[in-house]
C-alpha cells in the first residue's frame, strides 16, 4: 500500500503519459512521496498480522487427526507509526499551506486539516491543485478474526487451512484465506519423540488478502471518477518453531521471515479509468521483514487455548481456541 493513493487526487493523470510536462513529473513525485509515507505503515503491519497464529506448537498431529481453531488477532499501532514528518524542502512543486513543516497522519493516524497546494503548467495551462492531506482510520489497534483447520499427514507433517469471511471495519471490507505446512524436525534427533522433550519444527504459510475500500468519487467528470480501491495481497512466511510440553502447560517460541506483495485496481467511471489502472498496476510493492513469536498453550483434554505475541516492527497479539478430534 505504498504508492497508489496519489491517483485519487489528480485528474490530469487521466491524460497519456507522453503529454506530461516537467511540472507534471514534479507533481507526481510529490504525490508519490506523500502517499508512500502515508501508506508504508499499513503495508508493514499487515505482514505481522497475517503471519500470526499459524503454528503454536512444534508437535505435529498424528496421521488423519484433525484440529479446529478459532483465532482473534489485534495488531497494536505504535504512536510513531501514526504520523510522518513532511517539510516544504522535501517537495518539488507542492507547498504546505500556512507552514514550513508538519506532521501528517499515516493510514493508521487520524483526520487532518492540512492542505497541500500548487500550480501545474500542463499543455499551456496553469492548473491549480489544492487538496486535503489524506486522513487515516484513527485506530490504536486493528482487529482480525479467522478460523483454521489442521490435519495430520504422514512423516510428522500437518497441513493447515485458514479462512476469514468477508467483514467490514471502518469502511474497509476485507477477507483472507491461506495454506500452511508444518514439519516436525525432532523426529530425526529423537526417534522416541517423548512428549516432554523439546520439540522443533519448520513451518511455511501463504496468505491471500483481499481488501476493498470505497470512498467519495475523486477525479473529473467524463474523464475519470474513482470511487473504490481493491487491494490484492500475497503474503509468505517461513519460521522455525520450538516448544516443550510440561503436563497441561506448553510454552513455545519461533523466529521467522515474511514477504508481502501488493497489487491494486481502482473502481469508478470515465474514459481514462483503464489508463489509470495501467499506471497503478506497474507499481509493485514488496516488503521483507523479520519477526518473532512467543507464547504458550494450555491443554485440557481435546481442547487447547493458545496465547501468542508476534513482535518486530509491530506488536500483534493472538488468542486461539483449538479442538482436536
Amino acid at each position: 500500500m505504498k504508492k497508489f493513493l496519489y491517483v485519487l487526487f489528480i485528474p490530469f493523470l487521466a491524460f497519456p503519459a507522453s503529454a506530461q510536462s516537467e511540472d507534471v513529473d514534479k507533481f507526481i513525485n510529490d504525490i508519490l512521496l506523500v502517499a508512500g509515507e502515508f501508506s508504508a505503515p499499513a503495508a508493514d503491519g499487515v505482514g505481522y498480522q497475517a503471519s500470526a497464529g499459524w503454528f503454536s506448537s512444534a508437535s505435529a498431529l498424528e496421521k488423519w487427526d484433525f484440529r479446529f481453531s478459532v483465532h482473534g488477532n489485534a495488531l497494536l499501532i505504535p504512536s510513531k507509526r501514526k504520523t510522518f514528518y513532511l517539510s516544504n524542502s522535501q517537495l518539488q512543486l507542492l507547498q504546505i499551506q500556512g507552514a514550513e513543516n508538519v506532521n501528517l497522519p499515516t493510514a493508521f493516524g487520524g483526520a487532518s486539516s492540512i492542505m497541500l497546494s500548487g500550480n501545474v503548467n500542463f499543455m499551456g495551462q496553469n492548473i491549480p491543485v489544492n487538496f486535503d492531506a489524506i486522513d487515516g482510520i484513527g485506530r490504536d489497534y486493528i482487529p482480525h478474526a479467522f478460523i483454521q483447520v489442521a490435519v495430520g499427514v504422514s512423516a510428522g507433517t500437518e497441513i493447515t487451512v485458514r479462512a476469514m469471511p468477508e467483514v467490514t471495519i471502518d469502511g474497509v471490507t476485507a477477507s483472507t484465506y491461506g495454506l500452511g505446512v508444518k514439519h516436525n524436525l525432532s523426529q530425526y534427533f529423537n526417534p522416541y519423540n517423548f512428549e516432554r522433550s523439546l520439540q522443533l519444527a519448520f513451518g511455511v504459510a501463504y496468505s491471500k488478502l483481499d481488501v476493498a475500500y470505497q470512498f467519495e468519487p475523486q477525479g473529473a467528470e467524463g474523464i475519470v471518477l474513482l470511487d473504490q480501491i481493491n487491494v490484492d495481497a500475497d503474503l509468505f512466511m517461513g519460521e522455525l518453531i520450538a516448544s516443550k510440553k510440561m503436563n497441561f502447560f506448553e510454552p513455545f517460541a519461533a523466529v521467522g521471515v515474511m514477504n508481502s506483495n501488493f497489487n491494486y485496481i481502482f473502481g469508478g467511471t470515465g474514459e481514462y479509468l483503464g489508463i489509470v489502472n495501467n499506471q497503478v498496476d506497474k507499481l509493485e510493492d514488496s516488503n521483507f521483514q523479520f519477526k518473532g513469536d512467543l507464547g504458550f498453550n494450555l491443554h485440557y483434554g481435546p481442547f487447547r487455548l493458545s496465547a501468542m505475541a508476534t513482535v518486530g516492527e509491530f506488536f500483534n497479539a493472538n488468542l486461539g481456541l483449538h479442538f482436536k478430534i
